[in-house]
């Protein structure tokens, strides 16, 4: 086997190629277009026949099309954090920094941990990373255009601020608009403008909120089902796992999450655990969202877990991390078995 390391760059990708035991064999950069990418693959087909593992440096707006590239002509691509590659960097006896270098270390790091996820292209999952994230957008342009305008108002007149968190309600911007109405001045002009651009923006969010609800009424119904799971944060678990086919368990996506927890004991403090502070955040988010609503609600499996927690003497801050921890193993399963349903459509009864 053959493992080819890639750095990659906006206009170009350098791939170099490494044996079993880490000895470079082969280095070409090639542009990074889909005719660089297939005279890549000829090169490393060429040179080291077709027992080949494509490691890539986990960049995703510069390594998408590379991927999907390798993905079609049948390759096997794993995706390699940047961390990684550099820590494999740093302890390497080559000096400096350089794209072979880069590429080099990504092949290593591979080489290092050979069970990382493999990369896949799941449509679905990329359809909600993409609405998902351009509703981010929107929501947070919404929320500046917003504090901008309260201020302008508190300028105008501080007894006629809104209430918080209500200038996404169709009721409150009409009501500050037809005050607006009867100002004048350059600062109510400033006002009134900000407000048509929030106005704007939450017919804008509305329209991607229905979307995404309509996703994952037809994608991933089971995880639509977990109580304390709406229909945003399936569509963000959705999108962020990017095919949860690509874990093999659910401890590793539970990882990939920065769900699980990490050993900190040594001798009398056996057991001691902290949570990592790395993984995909928005993951994370999503997962203590729906924690957090668990354990609101008083007849729910996640509030009797947290309750048992307490109860063997754990803090609220540690019972939170254990619930969110077994909350990370059901969302796995349940992603899974909706993956399976879709593979597999119900048959049509038969007579």
């Amino acid at each position: 086997m053959v493992v080819v390391g890639a750095d990659v760059h906006k206009h170009t990708h350098t791939f170099v190629a490494v044996d079993p035991v880490g000895k470079q064999v082969g280095q070409v950069t090639v542009a990074a277009t889909s005719k660089g990418h297939a005279k890549a693959l000829g090169w490393a087909r060429r040179e080291f026949g077709e027992d080949l593992r494509w490691a890539v440096e986990d960049c995703r707006h510069l390594s998408t099309r590379l991927e999907r590239d390798l993905l079609s002509a049948g390759q096997s691509v794993v995706r390699v954090p940047p961390k990684m590659m550099a820590e494999q960097r740093r302890v390497a006896r080559t000096r400096g920094k350089s794209d072979p270098i880069d590429a080099l270390a990504v092949a290593r790091a591979f080489l290092r941990e050979p069970d990382l996820p493999v990369a896949t292209h799941d449509e679905v999952s990329r359809e909600a990373k993409l609405l998902t994230d351009r509703r981010d957008a929107l929501v947070a342009t919404r929320t500046r255009t917003i504090n901008s305008l309260l201020w302008r108002v508190h300028e105008l007149d501080p007894a006629m601020a809104p209430a918080p968190r209500s200038l996404d309600r169709a009721v409150t911007q009409q009501a500050l608009h037809a005050w607006l109405g009867t100002l004048s001045g350059i600062v109510a002009e400033m006002a009134r403008d900000e407000l048509e651009d929030v106005i704007a923006l939450t017919a804008r969010i509305d329209v991607f909120g229905k979307r995404l609800g309509a996703l994952v009424r037809r994608e991933v119904p089971e995880l639509l089902a977990l109580p304390g799971c709406g229909e945003l944060s399936a569509a963000k678990l959705l999108g962020e796992s990017a095919g949860i086919t690509r874990f093999s368990t659910e401890a590793r996506f539970a990882r990939h999450g920065g769900l699980a927890p990490i050993p900190v004991w040594s001798g009398n403090t056996a057991g001691r655990v902290r949570m990592t502070r790395s993984g995909n955040r928005q993951v994370n988010c999503a997962v203590h969202r729906i924690a957090i609503t668990q354990i609101r609600l008083k007849d729910s499996l996640g509030r009797a877990y947290y309750d048992k927690k307490l109860a063997e003497g754990k803090t609220r801050t540690e019972a939170l991390r254990c619930l969110k921890r077994r909350i990370a193993r059901t969302v796995f399963n349940r992603l899974t078995t909706d993956h399976h349903n879709r593979q597999t459509p119900a048959l049509p009864a038969t007579a």
